[in-house]
């Protein structure tokens, strides 16, 4: 067995080999504990026969922890720099691919299709970088990948977002987002003290499983997005003040929006927030035809 790369010695010794300095803009926070990474790869439940999907390995700690229990890493690199350090601290493990990329503008379709074909049980595993974990984890959702599902290492304050169930302050349009395509919960929380540098927030580690079917069939996904995006526009304000500011000419459609309400059973004085992902899917089927006639 390799010594870990994540530990605080060897990760100095590797960046001061390297002369390598963070880069703020690319939220690179580096993991230091062992145990850590043990316990989020334990969470995605990898064999041989898996496949794990990695965004932002920095100098390869979590990705040699997925090498070991893997049987295929595909690692998504944004930083240049890095990569010269990653053929080195990877270079004892032959199934690990680094593909210099921002994940946000990568064919992960195509990547799957070359780079892991084959592959039936695949896992998004990262320690995402904060500043982008929302498009980086709608992207991945909103693809149609073919993924069990995600561990990933995120703000806990947007874990806490993406987990939240209704009638919660924290739930909102994208905990509904993220929980139509995925069982969402939290793993664990991990503190700042594990990383280097010391981020000013806590992290937590989100596990996302996705359904067989959604939760709810709609008749239009893009649809019930966009209302339930509408309703948590203004969390004071009432489902029906919402829905007419933030759909087309909703002003105008005020008796229309009403009757739809009452049609799906939901009294228009209500806030999205005390909203199910059920109800929300009985209203957007119900303000279809109003919006789409």
């Amino acid at each position: 067995m390799h010594k870990d790369i994540a530990t605080p010695v060897r990760t100095q010794e590797i960046l001061k080999k390297y002369g390598f300095s963070f880069k703020k803009s690319l939220g690179q926070n580096f993991l230091i504990d062992p145990n850590i990474l043990r316990n989020i790869v334990g969470h995605a439940d990898l064999t041989k026969d898996s496949a794990a999907i990695e965004v932002g390995p920095g100098i390869g700690a979590l990705t040699e922890h997925l090498a070991r229990q893997a049987g295929k890493v595909v690692s998504f690199e944004i930083d240049q720099r890095l990569l010269p350090v990653l053929e080195d601290t990877l270079s004892p493990y032959d199934n690990v691919e680094i593909i210099h990329s921002d994940i946000l503008k990568a064919n992960v379709k195509e990547v799957i299709d070359t780079q892991l074909a084959g592959y039936e049980d695949i896992m998004v595993v990262a320690n995402l970088p904060y500043y982008v974990t929302t498009p980086i984890l709608m992207k991945l959702l909103m693809e149609g990948l073919p993924l069990r599902g995600m561990v990933v290492m995120m703000q806990k304050e947007v874990a806490d977002r993406i987990s939240a169930k209704p009638g919660t302050k924290a739930y909102g349009s994208l905990s509904i987002a993220v929980q139509y395509y995925m069982q969402a919960e939290i793993a664990m929380i991990v503190p700042k003290t594990v990383f280097m540098p010391q981020p000013n927030v806590d992290s937590a580690v989100l596990r996302l499983i996705r359904h067989d079917a959604p939760p709810v069939q709609v008749k239009d996904e893009d649809f019930f997005f966009i209302v339930t995006k509408a309703a948590f526009a203004q969390r004071r304000k009432t489902l029906l003040n919402n829905l007419q500011s933030q759909l087309p000419n909703g002003k105008a459609r005020k008796e229309e929006i009403l009757v739809a309400l009452e049609e799906a059973g939901i009294e228009p004085t209500r806030r999205g927030e005390t909203l199910s992902i059920e109800e929300f899917g009985k209203l957007s089927d119900h303000l279809l035809p109003i919006f789409h006639s």
